[in-house]
């Protein structure tokens, strides 16, 4: 769970309490740990030697799972995007331990104080981590991106790597980065909008005092390097996907567009937060007009992430097309496979068939079963998620009981009639008796348990 942080710790007794409900693992079990410990020990014999090569990371500041790394050059009017991705893969063994217990988290969980990782930490933060104290093995996608920001895949190869800089969202300037990584960047990002994908990734939020000792949820400031830096991410699964696609093989991330029902309840919440959303705009289009800076547009950036149909996994099948709307194209996750266990897989796949190789049979046999050991992996992420959510905003509300908002009725359904408050990024819901869409009416707080992660509000006459 990425967007809430409680840096300073003040909801520590309710997180705890989280963690409990849903089974949140503290560390690992024993066996677990020492074969990672062991695994941890292996020299790369597979690999070939990339050492020479200027790759750096680019990451939040703190994070020490490093999944990617990267390297550009120039080739006329192109770029070569040499993109190093975390060679987990071969630290794991197949049926071993440590991968036994990967398939029973399905990936890292997130939470204000603090993750459960998918890895042991010796190699998640350590060994297979592409931080800069050391050569680590890796697998290197090298990407050709022309004028227009198209990608294709030239290799795939697995290499050692040795990251000459850690570099952090906050603190980079343009003369840490590789020459034309800003070129680079601005050609993928033009193409992203040229095809229509959407880019959508809210600001996180914190947990933090105001000046008069309130809990208030404030948004923080993101980085023109983190767009940056995604351009890169969602080029290289793109250009992995074609692969895959070609060879017959692969998993895949799907996500439909949010139907007529999410658009018309977002167009009501821009109405509430104050946005302009002309009638003739679509979604896509307004979503490219938003700045995450301003904490209006943020709140409806979580708006929209929350109301889609849900993007999924789906293994290859001849005659589909898998197809994310939100990236407008054909998709797979391999970028973080330090995070998400499907990633491994993808990238063991997309190293054999690039090479003419047959993908490894435990690959084929895990991508029909992946789909729902990540299901279940999202959908206990996601109510952690919302679990947090619903604690921070009854802390965030907590005293304030009898006050009064101002608010839009967002949807209303046999449930009750859901509403979006003006001047908070809180949602609420509502008796639906009278209500209809688009009514903008005023609330009162009548109560707020953080202790239930529950909030209610009553209609004002």
């Amino acid at each position: 769970m990425k967007t809430i942080a409680d840096p300073s710790r003040i909801l520590a007794d309710e997180l705890a309490a989280i963690r409990g409900a849903f089974q949140v693992p503290e560390g690992f079990p024993p066996a677990v740990q020492a074969a990672a410990e062991r695994a941890a020990t292996r020299t790369p014999t597979d690999h070939a030697d990339w050492t020479d090569r200027p790759f750096v990371t680019l990451d939040p500041t703190g994070s020490t799972d490093l999944d990617q790394a990267f390297a550009i050059d120039t080739d006329g009017n192109a770029f070569v995007l040499h993109y190093a991705i975390a060679d987990i893969g071969w630290f794991v063994d197949p049926d071993g331990p440590i991968a036994t217990e990967a398939w029973r988290r399905g990936e890292t969980l997130y939470l204000p104080d603090g993750k459960a990782s998918l890895y042991p930490p010796v190699l998640s933060q350590g060994a297979a981590s592409l931080l800069p104290d050391g050569p680590r093995p890796a697998v290197v996608f090298s990407i050709r991106g022309d004028a227009e920001g198209a990608v294709t895949l030239d290799t795939v190869t697995r290499a050692v790597i040795h990251s000459r800089a850690k570099l952090a969202y906050a603190s980079v300037t343009d003369a840490d980065l590789p020459p034309g990584f800003a070129a680079l960047t601005d050609r993928l990002i033009r193409a992203e909008a040229a095809r229509g994908a959407a880019r959508i990734d809210p600001p996180e939020q914190e947990v933090a005092h105001d000046a008069d000792g309130r809990l208030t949820l404030t948004f923080r400031n993101r980085h023109a390097s983190e767009d940056r830096n995604a351009a890169l991410s969602l080029a290289c699964n793109i250009a992995v996907a074609r692969l895959l696609m070609a060879h017959g093989t692969g998993l895949f991330r799907v996500m439909d567009e949010p139907d007529d029902r999410a658009v018309a309840r977002l167009r009501l919440t821009a109405r509430a937060l104050g946005i302009d959303w002309p009638g003739s705009a679509t979604l896509s289009q307004v979503e490219r007009t938003l700045d995450p800076a301003d904490p209006r547009h943020a709140t409806l950036m979580l708006a929209i992430r929350r109301a889609g149909n849900g993007a999924s996994y789906r293994a290859f099948a001849m005659g589909e097309t898998p197809w994310h709307a939100a990236v407008a194209a054909p998709y797979a996750h391999a970028t973080a496979p330090l995070r998400r266990l499907a990633d491994r897989y993808v990238v063991e796949a997309a190293l054999a068939v690039a090479n003419g190789r047959t993908v490894p049979a435990h690959v084929a046999a895990a991508f029909p079963r992946l789909p729902k050991v990540m299901a279940r992996a999202d959908s206990r992420a996601g109510q952690i998620d919302r679990a947090v959510i619903g604690m921070a905003e009854a802390a965030l509300l907590s005293g304030r009981e009898g006050e009064c908002f101002e608010a839009v009725v967002t949807g209303v359904a046999a449930r009750g009639a859901d509403v979006q408050l003006c001047t908070l990024p809180v949602t609420a819901r509502l008796d639906p008796a009278g209500l209809t869409p688009g009514d903008r009416v005023a609330v009162k707080l009548t109560g707020a348990d953080v202790a239930r992660r529950s909030i209610a509000f009553a209609l004002m006459p």
